[in-house]
């Protein structure tokens, strides 16, 4: 939500456009809200929340209705943009913000739904923890590079710590952590393969 000029609040677009498109998913897939929160593991109040506009989902919830969807988050995030271009400017590389964890993506690659590939940066305040009970894919590949900072990241029980210039490579199967420890923000690419 955002403040409109009268000083009250207004949907934020992208949150219009995302639960627009949570929504027609939803109807493609045939599927009332009960059915969706029982695949989903998230609330139907939620749900609903997050199809009008309500609220803004979090990255937690996002990636698991992107698993039910069978899509990355990219993709997702995609879909409510314009048409695909091959460039994308770094002023017009869109920007999504998980405000209650401190995380924000940025989209960097030209969003395209037939390729494979695709790079994020990501940027986590000081303390940010995010679990991924599941992939949006399972088998996807990423690539983690940490820019600047300190990032914790949790597959399959093991944490790796990565510094600046660390990459790690993963394949993930199942929940996944994402972890800034601090004592500044992080900022790191990953760079996403679809199987």
């Amino acid at each position: 939500m955002k403040r409109d000029e009268t000083g009250g609040t207004s949907p934020d677009p992208v949150d219009v456009r995302l639960g627009g498109r949570l929504a027609e998913l939803r109807g493609e897939h045939g599927w009332s809200l009960g059915e969706l929160a029982e695949r989903s593991g998230i609330s139907r109040s939620t749900l609903s929340r997050a199809e009008r506009a309500e609220t803004s989902p979090t990255a937690s919830l996002l990636n698991r209705l992107c698993a039910v969807y069978g899509r990355t988050m990219s993709q997702l995030l995609s879909e409510i943009e314009a048409e695909p271009a091959p460039l994308v400017r770094a002023a017009d590389q869109p920007v999504w913000e998980d405000r209650a964890s401190g995380f924000v993506r940025r989209s960097v690659s030209p969003p395209h739904g037939g390729l494979r590939g695709e790079l994020v940066e990501g940027r986590l305040d000081a303390g940010a923890d995010i679990a991924y009970d599941r992939p949006p894919v399972p088998g996807l590949e990423q690539h983690i590079w940490v820019l600047e900072g300190a990032l914790a990241v949790t597959d399959r029980d093991v944490e790796h710590r990565l510094g600046d210039g660390d990459c790690l490579r993963l394949r993930v199967w199942g929940p996944t952590r994402f972890r800034c420890p601090g004592p500044q923000a992080v900022r790191y690419v990953l760079a996403v393969v679809r199987p």
